[in-house]
């Protein structure tokens, strides 16, 4: 039984990762460095910086692992791939597999932090539920970022350039939901920042799907 586009597309790049697990192994020596640090100076900070160090973590998690998902990728391959599977199978794949490792790492450093830093969190699912989410969230819009960057000549501070308004507002709306799991407080507007962030990873994606045929052709 042969094997979807999608499906062959995500082993690959889980092969290619095994291969070079020193980039795995790099990401999270990153983290545990990172809260370990953070411990030695600030030992166990009060819940709002607990929250604000977290999601500055993942955003730096997303930009070391995430953002080189296609810039590691060989211009020569890209033409090989175009021979072999739709540009919208190759987009998709990359952005599940980037999920995928995001979610892991995540995971992860929230546990790292809940060692570490203490565990100022009242509701431990709905911040799991908001870390999850915030990974799809990051893990979508860094490989959007990372194909524009691929296809204009592999110009890394593309990612910078056009990261940095879209990042901003994604970092506060999920800071903003994951107060929640952290303040024993009600929290106005919650399902609607919920259903906002939701709106803007569909339409990265959308954006992606109508956008990177046209990119994979240049």
């Amino acid at each position: 039984m042969q094997k979807s586009p999608l499906l062959t597309l995500i082993y690959k790049d889980l092969l290619t990762e095994w291969r070079q697990k020193h980039t795995f192994f790099g990401v999270l020596l990153y983290v545990g460095a990172t809260v370990f640090m953070v411990y030695m100076m600030s030992g166990q900070p009060e819940a709002k910086i607990w929250n604000a160090l977290f999601w500055i973590t993942q955003l730096f998690i997303a930009v070391n692992s995430i953002a080189k998902s296609f810039l590691q990728e060989h211009p020569n391959r890209f033409r090989y791939y175009y021979t072999l599977v739709k540009p919208t199978h190759f987009l998709i794949a990359k952005m599940t597999y980037s999920t995928l490792l995001m979610l892991l790492v995540s995971s992860i450093s929230l546990l790292l932090f809940n060692i570490m830093l203490g565990a100022p969190i009242h509701q431990l699912g709905v911040f799991i539920g908001v870390t999850a989410v915030g990974s799809i969230s990051l893990s979508v819009m860094f490989t959007f970022l990372s194909a524009i960057a691929a296809r204009a000549q592999n110009n890394a501070s593309l990612i910078a350039i056009l990261g940095f308004p879209l990042v901003t507002p994604l970092l506060m709306i999920l800071s903003k939901l994951a107060v929640k799991a952290i303040v024993p407080v009600y929290q106005p507007g919650w399902w609607k920042l919920l259903l906002v962030l939701s709106a803007l990873d569909i339409l990265i994606i959308i954006l992606g799907v109508i956008l990177f045929p046209f990119l994979w052709q240049e």
